[in-house]
C-alpha cells in the first residue's frame, strides 16, 4: 500500500489535473488494484451482461466472442488489442478467431503478468515475460504478444493491423484520438444531469474508484468516433449493476468489517 495517500490525492483532484496527469495515474491505480483484480475477477478485468443460467466465466467469454464476430475477424488477422490488462481477452479472441493478437499496454506490472501467464517456464529468468506465461497456458504464445506502450502514441505504422478492439480500455485516456474497431466503454446515459449534485457525486464515485480522467455522455463518446472519421454500425447498452447492487455490496462491507474486528 505504499504510496496510496499521493494516489488517492491525485485521484480525488480537479477533473484537468486528472487528463494531465493520466498516465502517472492510470498506472499507479492498476499497480494497487491488478492483483486484487485478477484474484477476484479472473484474466479478463471486464462487465459482461448475464444471461439466466450462464456462469460469470460464460459470460465473460461470450462478450469476448461478440466482439470479435462484430469485427469480421478472419482466420490470420493481426488485431490490436488497445489497453489489454493482463490479456484475459486476447487469449480468447486469438484462438476463437485464429487470428493475431497484440496487447498494447502502458502499465509495466500488468505486462510482465501478462507476459508471465504465456510462458510460466521462463518466470525464474525474466520477470518481464510474466504475461507470455498465461499465454502459454492458454496455447497462444505463438498467437498472442504484448507492447508497453501509451495507446494515445501507438508505436506502430498505419496499416499495420486488420483490426482494432477496446474493452473498457479508453475510458483511461484524457481524449479519444483504419480498419475496423470495436470496443465496449463506460458511458453516462443521457439521464445524467451534470446540474444535479447526487449525479455528480456517482459519477465522481465511479471515475474516483475506476482511476478514470473522465467519463463523458454516450452521445460525446460517438461524436469523438464520428470525427475521427467511423461509422458506427453497431451500439448496444449494457447495464451491469442490477438493482440491489448497493445493498449486497454494503452487506458484504460490513461483514468483512465484523471479521476485521473479531480478529
Amino acid at each position: 500500500v505504499v504510496g496510496l495517500p499521493s494516489i488517492c490525492f491525485l485521484y480525488g483532484g480537479e477533473l484537468e489535473e486528472r487528463k494531465a496527469n493520466y498516465t502517472d495515474m492510470v498506472n499507479k491505480y492498476y499497480d494497487l488494484v491488478t492483483s486484487f483484480y485478477e484474484y477476484g475477477w479472473g484474466e479478463s478485468f471486464h462487465m459482461a451482461p448475464r444471461w439466466k443460467g450462464e456462469s460469470t466465466r460464460e459470460s465473460i467469454k461470450r462478450h469476448e466472442h461478440f466482439i470479435a464476430l462484430h469485427l469480421g475477424l478472419k482466420p490470420g488477422d493481426k488485431v490490436l488489442d488497445v489497453g489489454c490488462g493482463i490479456g484475459g481477452p486476447l487469449r480468447e479472441i486469438s484462438p476463437f478467431s485464429s487470428t493475431f493478437v497484440t496487447g498494447l499496454n502502458n502499465n509495466e506490472y500488468q505486462i510482465s503478468r501478462g507476459k508471465f501467464l504465456l510462458h510460466p517456464e521462463r518466470v525464474l529468468y525474466e520477470l518481464k515475460d510474466a504475461l507470455q506465461t498465461l499465454n502459454k497456458e492458454a496455447g497462444v504464445e505463438k498467437t498472442c504478444d504484448f507492447m508497453m506502450a501509451d495507446f494515445m502514441k501507438i508505436p506502430f505504422p498505419d496499416s499495420s493491423f486488420d483490426a482494432v478492439y477496446a474493452i473498457e480500455a479508453t475510458c483511461h485516456a484524457p481524449d479519444m484520438p483504419g480498419q475496423c474497431f470495436a470496443a465496449y466503454e463506460w458511458c453516462m446515459t443521457d439521464s445524467f444531469d451534470p446540474d444535479n449534485q447526487e449525479h455528480q457525486k456517482i459519477k465522481a464515485d465511479i471515475e474516483i474508484g475506476n482511476g478514470l480522467p473522465d467519463i463523458m455522455l454516450t452521445g460525446q463518446c460517438l461524436d469523438a468516433l464520428k470525427q475521427a472519421g467511423f461509422d458506427v454500425a453497431v451500439l448496444e447498452f449494457v447495464g451491469v449493476a442490477p438493482k440491489g447492487s448497493k445493498r449486497v455490496s454494503a452487506f458484504l462491507e460490513n461483514a468483512a468489517e465484523g471479521l476485521l474486528a473479531g480478529g
